[in-house]
């Protein structure tokens, strides 16, 4: 079925394939294909189902669009064996897409993935053994060489086993402490300013390691850290960050205290860091807020995503046991500004909402519930910043990525600069 012309977006939702193989334990079924398209209808949030891709693949589980070159980056999760970042084409007439190339991702547990600004070279995280590889693309925009590399074990054995460790979706004290025995990184995203310092959450470490980085070569260039919390707290366990797409500030969401993080970004020394190298702290925390109610126990919970809406009014983050979205507003003229006030709290219907996201327009969130096999459209008031619940609810088994693919423009080849109402350079989750 060709789709009309009008179309603006398409909804691509990855999901786990094989669990034995995953450093947590999801509770739901394990899915026979990787990868669903959807149309998402612009005036009611309802989905429409449009292809299954039937190619083999292994536990999907992050997905960055390249809007230069219509190409889907797909990486594979697994504590035993090597991430592959997989390269999709998208058929903007039919939803489906098709698997062009698979690349090693030279580490285990590949878990996400970044574009530079010039969309020149994709960024890479391991989590299992936190590795960072750095991947030249081709002009077709194809990953083809692997030219950055930074693997904090330096060949030292990690305390925890592939074959035997804590399943990652635990928060006990027992959980924490092996989980934080090793290094882990989670993620790795490029300054709004520059887009040439890196930062990676360690969640093994309670820190944010900064990185020198430099696109014409692709290198990566260990440049200090960051607490990801309070001076003086453990178990934090940070997960994700993304810039303020108009003030000078960085959210951090901290998965073990189920806690976000403000920090200030300071310009002027991301520019001495990439310039000339020093190691300068460019973050500097300024307020630590709960993503739970204060009387629920954070052991029985876990965050995930976190998003700073395109408006740059609110933020929301995930809870994965609460099973929430809770929405922040973000106080302009806080002094530094970008503080946050709690101003909502939506159950997601279902369990372990691993990740959403907004469509292109910021008014409806899809969100993808890990262990009852479904995914929620909710709509977001965009000027109160209330979700609300639209009672669509589609059986997805086991999902764990919700992408969104802009097609306006593209589909008439022309190109695009933003994606899913977040900046390209934001390094949004």
């Amino acid at each position: 079925m060709p789709l009309p012309e009008d179309i603006q977006q398409l909804i691509c939702i990855s999901s786990y394939t094989r669990f034995d193989n995953l450093a947590h334990g999801p509770q739901g079924t394990q899915a026979k294909y990787g990868m669903y398209t959807y149309l998402l209808d612009p005036d009611d949030g309802q989905l429409l189902l449009l292809s299954v891709d039937s190619q083999p693949i292994m536990n999907p589980a992050f997905s960055r669009f390249n809007p230069n070159k219509n190409l889907l980056y797909t990486c594979t999760e697994s504590v035993r064996e090597n991430g592959q970042i997989v390269t999709y084409s998208v058929d903007y007439r039919t939803g489906k897409l098709t698997q062009i190339a698979s690349f090693d991702a030279q580490g285990t547990s590949t878990c996400y993935i970044t574009l530079d600004l010039e969309c020149k070279h994709i960024l890479i995280v391991n989590y299992w053994d936190a590795s960072l590889k750095v991947i030249r693309l081709d002009e077709q925009g194809l990953p083809e060489e692997l030219v950055g590399n930074y693997e904090p074990n330096a060949g030292k054995q990690m305390v925890a086993k592939d074959t035997l460790h804590v399943n990652h979706s635990r928060n006990d004290l027992e959980a924490q402490k092996e989980r934080q025995a090793d290094y882990h990184s989670h993620a790795i995203v490029l300054d709004s300013t520059f887009g040439r310092v890196a930062y990676v959450p360690d969640l093994g470490k309670d820190v944010i390691w900064q990185f020198r980085y430099d696109p014409k070569v692709g290198s990566l260039t260990p440049a200090g850290s960051v607490p990801s919390g309070p001076p003086g707290r453990a178990a934090l366990g940070p997960r994700y960050l993304q810039f303020h797409p108009k003030l000078p500030v960085c959210y951090v969401i901290n998965e073990l205290s189920c806690e976000i993080s403000v920090f200030s970004f300071d310009a002027e020394k991301a520019k001495v860091l990439a310039d000339e190298g020093e190691s300068v702290s460019t973050l500097e925390i300024i307020q630590t807020v709960l993503t739970v109610p204060a009387g629920f126990p954070t052991s029985l919970n876990t965050c995930g995503r976190i998003a700073v809406h395109s408006g740059g009014e609110f933020v929301l983050a995930a809870n994965r046991g609460h099973d929430s979205i809770a929405v922040f507003k973000v106080d302009h003229e806080s002094e530094p500004p970008g503080m946050l006030e709690m101003i909502d709290l939506q159950h997601t219907r279902g369990r372990t909402p691993r990740h959403f996201k907004f469509d292109i327009s910021g008014q409806w969130l899809v969100a993808a519930n890990q262990d009852t096999d479904s995914v929620s459209v909710f709509h977001f008031n965009n000027a109160t910043g209330k979700l609300n619940w639209t009672g669509h609810h589609y059986h997805v088994p086991s999902p764990n990525f919700v992408e969104v693919i802009k097609t306006k423009g593209m589909r008439k080849g022309r190109q695009v600069s933003t994606m899913s109402g977040v900046s390209a350079k934001s390094g949004g989750p």
